[in-house]
């Protein structure tokens, strides 16, 4: 049997802006918006997704409207790997991506806490290359 996580669904407040910062500021591709009725199927996923996608769900309700921007209780929530912790970095930072600390390397990597435009907490994170296949 095989089986993967496909997508993680985000609540966000809007798709349009969801859209801008994942695509321009994170360099996520946008690989589908379908518009249905009235809301939209969005998948964004960064360049190569050799793992999940992000489902972008529109909050409607008003608990879900109270989720946007700390889906985990303050917790990283996601984690974003990368093969050039210092490119992405510089780059994300160049965008004006908020970082909550200072890149620091830990036994498992390159390693950096930023937020997305809602407040969520990720990792940017090169893993190192002996880290027994957790990349």
């Amino acid at each position: 049997m095989s089986q993967t996580v496909a997508l993680v669904a985000l609540v966000v407040e809007d798709y349009d802006e969801a859209i801008d910062f994942y695509t321009r500021k994170l360099g996520f591709e946008l690989l589908e918006d379908i518009r249905q009725e009235d809301k939209r199927w969005v998948v964004v996923a960064p360049p190569g997704r050799a793992g999940c996608s992000l489902l972008l769900a529109r909050a409607v309700t008003p608990e879900q409207v109270s989720r946007i921007g700390n889906q985990t209780g303050g917790r990283v929530f996601l984690f974003l790997n990368s093969d050039d912790f210092w490119r992405d970095y510089e780059r994300m930072q160049a965008e004006g991506v908020v970082f909550a600390e200072q890149p620091r390397e830990e036994p498992y990597g390159t390693v950096a806490v930023f937020e997305d435009l809602y407040g969520n907490r990720w990792d940017l994170l090169e893993p190192r290359r002996d880290n027994h296949g957790l990349t």
